[in-house]
C-alpha cells in the first residue's frame, strides 16, 4: 500500500526512514513532484526505473541539501559555482565530473563518470533531504511518458501501489522542470531547457550556453549513449566458450561453467530489480578484472528486462576509446 500523508514533521521524518530502508518516497519540489530513493543505494535506485516504467537507464538528478554538499559528489568548476551561488536553492541542475569519493550509486548516473545535482527550494524536499542526510535520486514522480505531476494527488494516479509514501506538500509553484546545464565540455552546454531561462543563466556566466555535440544521455531527456565494458560481450548465450566469463541471471550458466570460470550473477534468484541494481558493478567487475569475453545469459524481456537489455545490446556494440 502507498502511504498519503500531509508533509509535516513526523511525516518526514517516516519518509527519512523509509528511504534509508532502500524505499520510494514521492515529494515535491518547486519544480514538480519527484519520485525518491536514497542516490548511494543500487537496489533502492532501480526501483524507481521499475515504478516508472522506465525504457532505459537514464541518469537521475541528485537532489542534495546545500552546495558543499554537491561538491561532495560533483566536482564543480568556478563557472558552476557561480551558477550555483546565483540560483541554488533553485530550479536548476547542474552536470559535472563526479568528485573523488562520490557516493551517488553508479545506477543513478547511468554508469556514466558524471553526475547530475541539483539543490531543490522546496521546504519538503530541503526537510526531508537533511532528515535523510544523503543525496535523494529523484526524477518525475510519473509513470513514463505521462505529463509530470503537480500535485499529489497526480501522483497518485499514476504510481498509487508503486511507491511506499507520498508526501502531500500542495500544488508546486513552477510546474517546469529545473533547467540542465552541463560542465562536463569546454563550455558549459544546455542539456535542457527549463525553469530558468537560457538568457538568465548566460547573463550570469558571461557567454553564450553551447548545444550538446554528442548524442550522449548526459542527463534526463537526451539521446542514448552509454557505458560499455571494455570486454566483449556475447547476449543470450546458453553455453560458455573456451575463455569466456560469465554474467549470468537465475544460475542459467553457473551449471554449465568449468571451475576457476569467473561468475558473477545478475540476480540468483532471478529478480530483475536485483538484476538492474547489479548491472553496472558486475560489467566494471569484469573490467577490473581484465576480462577479454564475457557471455551474458538471456535476461526476460519484462519489467526492468528491457531497459537491462537496452543497456547490454549497446554495451556489446560499443567500445571505450
Amino acid at each position: 500500500m502507498t502511504i498519503v500523508a500531509p508533509a509535516d514533521a513526523a511525516a518526514i521524518a517516516r519518509a527519512a526512514a523509509i528511504l534509508r530502508e532502500g524505499g520510494l518516497v514521492a515529494f515535491p519540489t518547486e519544480t514538480v513532484y519527484g519520485l525518491g530513493a536514497d542516490a548511494t543505494q543500487a537496489w533502492a535506485v532501480a526501483r524507481i526505473y521499475d515504478a516508472k516504467d522506465r525504457p532505459s537507464f537514464n541518469p537521475l538528478i541528485a537532489h542534495v541539501a546545500d552546495l558543499e554538499a554537491a561538491r561532495r559528489e560533483a566536482a564543480l568548476p568556478e563557472p558552476a559555482l557561480r551558477l550555483s551561488t546565483a540560483f541554488w536553492p533553485g530550479p536548476l541542475t547542474i552536470v559535472a565530473p563526479l568528485a573523488p569519493g562520490g557516493a551517488v550509486c553508479d545506477l543513478a548516473r547511468a554508469g556514466l563518470p558524471s553526475v547530475a545535482v541539483r539543490v531543490p527550494a522546496h521546504p519538503v524536499a530541503q526537510a526531508l533531504i537533511a532528515a535523510l542526510g544523503r543525496p535523494i535520486a529523484a526524477p518525475s514522480a510519473n509513470r513514463s511518458g505521462h505529463v509530470s505531476p503537480v500535485t499529489a494527488a497526480h501522483v497518485t494516479q499514476d504510481l498509487s501501489g508503486k511507491v511506499d509514501m507520498i508526501l502531500d506538500g500542495g500544488r508546486t509553484a513552477a510546474g517546469l522542470e529545473s533547467t540542465i546545464v552541463s560542465f562536463c565540455e569546454g563550455s558549459p552546454v544546455l542539456l535542457r531547457p527549463g525553469a530558468i531561462a537560457r538568457e538568465t543563466i548566460e547573463k550570469i556566466l558571461g557567454e553564450k550556453l553551447s548545444a550538446p555535440e554528442r548524442a550522449e544521455i548526459l542527463a534526463p531527456g537526451m539521446t542514448p549513449s552509454h557505458y560499455a565494458p571494455a570486454a566483449r560481450l556475447r547476449l543470450e548465450a546458453h553455453e560458455l566458450k573456451e575463455g569466456e566469463a560469465a554474467l549470468d541471471f537465475g544460475g542459467r550458466l553457473a551449471a554449465r561453467a568449468e571451475p576457476g570460470t569467473v561468475v558473477l550473477d545478475l540476480s540468483p534468484s532471478g529478480d530483475l530489480i536485483e538484476a538492474a541494481a547489479n548491472l553496472f558493478a558486475h560489467l566494471r567487475e569484469f573490467d577490473a578484472r581484465q576480462i577479454a569475453d564475457v557471455a551474458v545469459a538471456h535476461i526476460p524481456e519484462r519489467g526492468l528486462g528491457e531497459a537491462i537489455n537496452d543497456r547490454l545490446r549497446r554495451a556489446s556494440t560499443t567500445k571505450l576509446d
